[in-house]
Parts: structure tokens; C-alpha cells; sequence
């Protein structure tokens, strides 16, 4: 019996090491070398110091701040191409809710430290509302969602203001290209900047996040570019929360849809024109609403599936994310067309 029983682990071990084999040169290398360069970048980061002192030297960087009477924490990287006194393109990245900034900046998942660095813009992670040590658990206040950032009703939209305007003091900003994207939770925020803070984004690029603010007066038009698999299960693609995605069903809200956010948006930012298909691929389309008013552009790109996730990213459990198109190619492309 014992000896079959070690026989039986030979071939495990044998069939694990073909597996690995294999996945060498694919996504799992990639993953492999992503988390590696993650914790070397960790691990040279710069922790503390004056966040509105210059910063001359390209690398990652880590801030707390008080905003509204509690401490805020967020990171900025800055890409080996950033050379002072040239104009930079600016882009927030807000995690999901019960995740972190450290999650979000994490390149193994969401890949925006690479993205940084293929086309030189400044990315800056803040972080939610957290009662935990260390910000785990945030939240943010998007409106109608969530948790006890909302309940709270927390000023993420003065926090963010007050990181950026850091920022812009740090490094050279181009005002005129400063964008938010965000991954539910962080995209319902995204939505929340645009209406609240249309003098400081150009443009959003939210990922399965819609919008669900209480009340919306942009200042100016702000383009969109959102992203949502055919088959989220937490925020439903035809509006609701997913059944069985929140424990606790009262931290969430019943999500608005996708269409209805697109529609409103498309009245936002006086889209007169009906939407063309401008991308189609196996697994995935978009569709653009332009021009409308200021040269604003709405468009929605949708992955038949991937459920709740960022396109072209990976996530350890439940339905793998959509390869079939990259959330942080075709965004950075859409900013760049504006």
C-alpha cells in the first residue's frame, strides 16, 4: 500500500512539473515575473516625506496625509521615462471595494505599473476609507455605495483633489491630461470624480463600476470609457446587485445598470450622434458615442466573459478575467485620442 501510495506522488509530481513546464513561457510566467518585480519595486519604494516636495528621480513612492480630520494613504510611480519640466499625463487608479492601494498597484493583477512605464504617464494609487491598520478593507464613498464610506460619508472626492493637487506639485503635471479609471467600487468613484470633479479629470475609464452618485452636475463634459463582462456577477450588467456576490447586501446598493449609465452619460456630455461598433473581436466588442459636446467621446467596451474583473488582468479565484481585449491598452488609447 505504501509503495503505491509513493508511486502515486512520483506522478503527481511528475504531471505538476509538465504543467509548470509548459506554462513557462505563457501567463503564468508572466504572472511569475509581474509579482517578482512587484516586490522588488515594494521594497525600494520611498516611505514618508513631504508629499509636495519635488521629486527628481523616476521609482515608487508612499504618502500618509490627514484630509478632513483622518489619515490618508496613497502611492504614486513614476516611470523611468519621466523627465522634469516636461508635461506629464496624469492617471488615478482607485481599487475595488475591501481591497487596497497595494492591491491595485499590484502588477500581477491589474498590470498598470507596466502600463506606466510602456507609456510614460504618473499613476497614483490612493486608498479608501479603512477603520483597519494598514487601510485593508477600504471602501469608498461613490454615492449610493458603499460601505462605511458612505455610511460615513466620507470626502473622497476632497481627498483625491488634495492627492492630486500633491502631485501636480511633485512632478510635471499636463493639467489638461489627468484621468481616473477604477475596478468596481473604484469605478463607481471614477463616476463620482467626473461629476464632482470635472475641472480636474479629462477623462474616466471605470471597469465593472456604474454610476451610481446621488446627484450628477458635471462642471464640463468628461469623456467615458467603461469596460463590464456580458456575465459580472456583482454588478449585474442590466442593473441589480448580484445575489449571492455581498454577505451583507446593505454594504452595496442595487447597482444601476450598464445601458442606463451609458445613456446618462451620453446626455451629460451632449452626444447627439446614435453609437457605432468601432472594435470587434472574439469575446469582446466596443462601441463609441462622438463627438459630442467639448469633443467629449463615450464609449463601452464589453467582454462576454471574465464576470467580475478587470480585462486583460488576472484574479486568483472564480471566473478568470477576459483576455480577449486589454482594459489598460484600449483605455490608454482612448485617452490618448481626446
Amino acid at each position: 500500500m505504501h509503495r503505491w501510495r509513493y508511486v502515486a506522488i512520483v506522478l503527481l509530481l511528475v504531471v505538476a512539473a509538465d504543467v509548470f513546464a509548459q506554462a513557462r513561457g505563457g501567463r503564468f510566467a508572466e504572472i511569475l515575473r509581474a509579482r517578482a518585480a512587484q516586490r522588488q519595486a515594494d521594497a525600494a519604494m520611498v516611505r514618508g516625506g513631504d508629499p509636495r516636495a519635488r521629486l527628481v528621480a523616476p521609482g515608487d513612492y508612499r504618502y500618509d496625509i490627514q484630509h478632513d480630520g483622518i489619515t490618508r494613504m496613497y502611492r504614486v510611480h513614476v516611470p523611468r521615462s519621466y523627465r522634469p519640466g516636461h508635461p506629464t499625463a496624469l492617471l488615478v487608479a482607485l481599487h475595488g471595494g475591501g481591497g487596497d492601494m497595494d492591491w491595485q498597484a499590484d502588477d500581477s493583477k491589474y498590470g498598470l505599473i507596466t502600463a506606466s512605464e510602456a507609456h510614460g504617464f504618473i499613476a497614483v494609487f490612493p486608498n479608501g476609507f479603512s477603520r483597519m491598520p494598514g487601510g485593508r478593507l477600504a471602501t469608498w464613498n461613490a454615492g449610493r455605495c458603499c460601505g462605511a464610506a458612505r455610511d460615513r460619508r466620507v470626502d473622497d472626492v476632497g481627498f483625491i483633489r488634495a492627492v492630486v493637487d500633491n502631485v501636480e506639485h511633485q512632478v510635471d503635471v499636463d493639467r489638461s491630461r489627468v484621468y481616473a479609471t477604477g475596478m468596481s467600487n473604484g469605478g463607481l468613484m471614477a463616476y463620482r470624480l467626473a461629476c464632482d470633479a470635472a475641472d480636474v479629470f479629462r477623462a474616466i475609464a471605470p471597469v465593472a463600476g456604474t454610476d451610481n452618485t446621488t446627484h450628477c452636475t458635471p462642471s464640463r463634459p468628461v469623456s467615458i470609457a467603461h469596460f463590464h463582462a456580458r456575465d459580472d456577477d456583482h454588478v449585474l450588467f442590466d442593473g441589480g446587485a448580484g445575489p449571492d456576490a455581498f454577505r451583507d447586501r446593505s454594504m452595496v446598493t442595487e447597482f444601476t445598470s450598464v445601458p442606463a449609465t451609458i445613456e446618462q452619460w451620453s446626455r451629460h456630455d451632449g452626444c447627439s450622434t446614435p453609437a457605432r461598433r468601432v472594435l470587434s473581436v472574439p469575446g469582446a466588442y466596443c462601441e463609441l458615442r462622438a463627438p459630442c459636446a467639448g469633443g467629449a467621446k463615450v464609449q463601452l467596451c464589453v467582454t462576454e466573459t471574465g464576470a467580475h474583473s478587470w480585462p486583460g488582468g488576472h484574479k486568483d479565484r472564480g471566473e478568470p478575467a477576459s483576455q480577449a481585449i486589454s482594459a489598460n491598452e484600449l483605455m490608454w488609447r482612448f485617452f490618448e485620442s481626446l
